[in-house]
């Protein structure tokens, strides 16, 4: 019978552990070009989806090639203070929702606003951890949270950029059909900036 050392043993970090296997989490290796668009779409899945089974509201900008917002509707849960409770790592990310923080893990900025009861905090990450303390900005917004990803260029690959078109039905499946909801996601939530850039040129 073959025994293991504790040489054998390596022990990664979050953040090591995506960078390391990142076809668990986004559906395709690190080669693939269709890497940024998964992980793009894992985020948004995330954000349209609440855990009662019904759809939230959500917005997208597509800001570059590799970087990207997801807004959403979904109110975190807040201590007596009325502020979120930490997430992932003591940051904004909230720790019940892991694509956010897996999709941190492969940028090299992330910034995570979160509305609580008409309250805003704002926090910058480098990777998965928090690159400052949490600030307070006013918003007009009862509850929900952006996030801002810019994908490292070093990992994804100087050629590789999210899909022109990101298609809603990639992000429905079964068990929408068995919650139905009367929010829905469609193209009309996709904001492609680059688009919209070059027809402004054009005209």
């Amino acid at each position: 019978m073959e025994r293991y050392t504790a040489e054998q043993i390596q022990v990664f970090s979050f953040e090591e552990h995506v960078r390391a296997r990142p076809a668990m989490y986004f559906r395709v290796a690190r080669e693939s070009p269709e890497l940024p668009t998964e992980i793009l779409q894992q985020v948004v899945w995330d954000a349209l989806h609440h855990r009662d089974g019904t759809h939230g509201q959500v917005r997208v900008e597509i800001e570059s090639d590799l970087v990207f917002s997801v807004e959403d509707d979904q109110r975190r849960p807040g201590d007596e203070q009325g502020k979120p409770l930490p997430g992932f790592f003591g940051s904004l990310l909230d720790e019940e929702r892991w694509a956010p923080a897996t999709a941190a893990a492969l940028s090299v900025r992330t910034v995570v606003e979160v509305r609580l009861d008409g309250r805003g905090f704002r926090q910058e990450l480098a990777g998965a951890l928090s690159a400052g303390d949490w600030e307070e900005f006013a918003t007009s917004k009862p509850s929900g949270t952006r996030t801002t990803f810019q994908l490292d260029p070093s990992y994804c690959g100087p050629d590789e950029a999210i899909a022109w078109s990101l298609r809603p039905e990639d992000l429905h499946g079964r068990e929408c059909d068995a919650n139905p909801s009367p929010v829905t996601f469609s193209v009309h939530d996709i904001h492609d900036l680059r688009a919209e850039a070059e027809n402004s040129a054009g005209e």
